[in-house]
Formats: C-alpha cells, structure tokens, sequence
C-alpha cells in the first residue's frame, strides 16, 4: 500500500531535519540512558532499563513513520493549480451549516500540520470533504464526530 503523501518542499525539509535530529541527538541519549540502566545490575527488576527500552521503541516508530512520509512524499508546486477550486494548499474559508460559525482551514502535507492555527492534513477527513469545492458549494464531511456540513465562503492561496 504505497501512498503518495502530499508535501510543500519545506514540510519535507523540516521533516528531514526532524529525522536527523532525532537520530542524532535523541537516539544516542537514549543509548547512554540504556547503557546507565544496564550497568544496575538485574535487568527484570530494573524500571529504569524498562522504561528507556519502551522510550528507545518509540522513538524507533517516530522515525520510522517520518521515514515512510519521506519515501512517499509528492511533492506538490501550489503555484499551478486552479484558483477557484479547494486544493492542496488552500486556505479555505468555511461556515458550519449546523452552529453558524465561521473557521478557516489551510489544507497542508505532512510537516506543516499544526491544528492550532487551523493547518490541517489534507488528507484529513476535514481536508478530503473540501477538497475540490468552489465558493458557494456545500462540504459534507463523515468524522469521527459524525456528518458535518461546511459551506465554502472563501478560497486564497498564500
């Protein structure tokens, strides 16, 4: 199952910097943390050895995972896609159908995520429901929290 994971050049740059630096610097503090554990003494009694081996497994799955964002990342040029349409980077101006609020999403790739300032994956159930939408038209989104339904008020590109 090889998926093509949509990126901007800088998400892949800061996910690259992520995984060197966590291979690079938090791996080896792990490795001294483990080997400070070892020399305890009895390894089944040992919490501290048990705790810095399920820190070590962890981390190992964090940079595997960003691993696998690398390898099949798609790079994508936002200049060339269509202006009127909800797209891999767009900012998307919506209203909830059911609470009238209005929120504003940019759909971004893997490493420029953060759902505090409304960035979120395009690959999100939130992002897939906009996604090729124009102004004026009605997204219906199944999340977890079941149908939303999000009227498209405005489309801008950065």
């Amino acid at each position: 199952m090889n998926e093509s994971v949509p990126m901007t050049r800088q998400g892949y740059d800061r996910l690259k910097a992520e995984v060197n630096r966590l291979e690079s610097e938090e791996m080896p503090l792990i490795a001294e943390k483990l080997a400070e554990a070892r020399a305890e003494g009895d390894l089944k009694e040992n919490a501290e050895y048990h705790a810095q081996r399920e820190n070590q497994g962890m981390l190992m799955a964090k940079i595997n995972e960003i691993k696998f964002k690398l390898a099949n990342a798609s790079i994508i040029d936002t200049s060339s896609l269509p202006k009127d349409t909800v797209s891999f980077g767009a900012s998307v101006r919506v209203k909830d159908m059911e609470f009238g609020d209005e929120e504003t999403f940019t759909l971004v790739g893997a490493g420029d995520e953060d759902y505090q300032t409304g960035k979120i994956l395009v690959s999100s159930p939130i992002g897939q429901g906009l996604l090729g939408k124009k102004i004026g038209e009605i997204a219906e989104v199944n999340a977890p929290a079941g149908l939303l339904k999000f009227e498209v008020l405005g489309i801008s590109f950065e």
